[in-house]
């Protein structure tokens, strides 16, 4: 009944765009989440520096480490929910808003959504890694 009267994510303002193979950004989240859960923790600072020079490889890393990592930036383990899933987590729409909001390059609202929840600290690591993720989208 409660997915029946949830609106559509771009009512929303998340336009989770097309990227490589037709996967959607939150879909693309979602499995690397899932399939980096039991490895062992990433220092966010650490990790920036040693992602490849190969395009296609920095990228499956920096989605790897963002993932990892995210617990370190929100001060605690993040929800994500499965990829089959059809409702959206906090976390999850967050993490959306913060993507379009750097895809556009709507300053405000990056500085907003990161001030709101990520320590001063970890604010370029974060967005070093977000934005390595959504270049291999064309809309967020």
């Amino acid at each position: 009944m409660g997915a029946a009267l949830r609106k559509p994510d771009v009512e929303y303002g998340f336009d989770l765009g097309q990227g490589l193979q037709g996967t959607t950004l939150l879909s693309h989240v979602r499995h690397v989440a899932r399939r980096s859960r039991c490895k062992k923790y990433v220092d966010l600072f650490g990790a920036c520096a040693v992602l490849s020079g190969n395009r296609h490889v920095a990228a499956q890393a920096a989605s790897e480490v963002l993932m990892r990592g995210l617990s370190q930036a929100l001060g605690r383990r993040p929800v994500i929910y499965r990829v089959d899933e059809p409702d959206m987590s906090f976390d999850e729409a967050w993490l959306l808003a913060l993507a379009r909001s750097l895809k556009t390059d709507d300053t405000d609202s990056a500085t907003f959504l990161l001030n709101s929840r990520v320590k001063k600290h970890l604010h370029r690591n974060l967005v070093f890694l977000l934005r390595a993720v959504i270049d291999k989208f064309p809309q967020v």
